[in-house]
């Protein structure tokens, strides 16, 4: 088995800010899909399912995703990693659920503050223990503060949001959560969905190197998560019965191919840049693609204000804090 050679950070990082762009685009697409069906979980399985599809044709007609499918059976067969790895997708089937199922009663600042907020330290936590392919990554001064950067900043970027309607994005119920034992509640859901990333980006990060094509781990997440997403959805339908029928529009069956952007890009980085740097990365990204949609395809009611702006511009810059190669003992006293 040959391993692909680490990237540098110079290229790896805007790779990943890159992979980042599909976040938001994904969000929009499935927030309108889970109004138009009246159903979030129906909104995920078909984000899924129709991502799954891609990455099957993917593996089928590539060399190299032909390649990575004949090695998935052998690895997880020799234990080459803990087969639990294999079910990396089941989260990526919670970020959506939470992403359909709260934004419209949260509101997209609040998620996004919540989801990040997990994602960043999980990463710090992911890194020290080392369960990516990028070995154990020690929890500097430096990198805290990077961190603790990213999430204010983050904040003050979505800061314009607090406050709105979160009706228009999650479908039947979308609104205001008044209760704080039931807002609390919900906070919790993105907060997981959040912490839980940066372990996937980890576990497929590792299996791409036992699969020799991030192709491969890429379509393992897609199996396992689109199992757990029909697996609920057929739970909702024997209890609560079909949702609206799907829309004729080609655009509202985007959402999954967005999603085997940032997974695939993310299994492929978490070597080169560990998993807190991949996910500060797609982080900006996501601040960047979501900052582009509201001045090129805004929501209704979107107004695009200073604070966002700079908040974006905030995130950029704590990234950088927390990736430049700092002197050893730079910020100790």
């Amino acid at each position: 088995m040959t391993h692909a050679p680490r990237l540098p950070l110079a290229a790896g990082l805007p790779m990943a800010v890159a992979a980042g762009l599909a976040i938001p685009v994904q969000g929009r697409i499935n927030g309108a899909l889970g109004v138009r069906l009246g159903d979030g979980i129906a909104a995920a399985v078909v984000s899924f399912s129709t991502g799954l599809v891609l990455m099957i044709l993917v593996s089928l007609i590539l060399p190299r995703g032909r390649a990575g499918l004949g090695r998935i059976l052998p690895a997880l067969r020799e234990r080459r990693f803990p087969p639990y790895y294999a079910l990396a997708g089941g989260i990526g089937a919670l970020f959506v659920f939470a992403q359909s199922f709260t934004i419209g009663l949260l509101g997209v600042a609040l998620f996004t503050v919540s989801t990040v907020t997990g994602q960043t330290v999980s990463g710090l936590l992911v890194d020290r223990l080392g369960t990516g392919p990028g070995g154990k990554k020690a929890v500097t001064g430096i990198r805290v503060i990077g961190c603790v950067l990213t999430i204010a900043a983050v904040t003050w970027a979505v800061s314009p949001r607090f406050g709105a309607s979160g009706g228009g994005a999650g479908g039947p119920g979308a609104g205001s959560a008044g209760d704080p034992a039931q807002l609390i509640l919900l906070v919790l859901l993105p907060v997981l969905a959040g912490f839980l990333m940066s372990f996937q980006q980890a576990m497929n990060g590792t299996a791409t190197v036992h699969y020799g094509t991030p192709i491969a781990a890429t379509l393992v997440n897609f199996i396992a998560g689109a199992c757990v997403l029909w697996a609920a959805w057929l739970v909702k339908l024997a209890v609560a019965g079909a949702g609206n029928p799907l829309p004729g529009e080609w655009w509202y069956y985007f959402g999954g191919p967005m999603g085997c952007v940032f997974i695939g890009l993310g299994a492929l980085l978490v070597r080169s840049l560990g998993v807190l740097v991949t996910g500060l990365g797609m982080i900006a990204g996501q601040l960047l693609g979501s900052l582009g949609l509201d001045l090129l395809v805004p929501a209704p009611g979107t107004v695009v204000e200073v604070p966002t702006v700079l908040g974006t511009l905030l995130t950029l810059a704590a990234i950088v804090v927390a990736t430049l190669p700092w002197p050893r003992g730079a910020f100790r006293r």
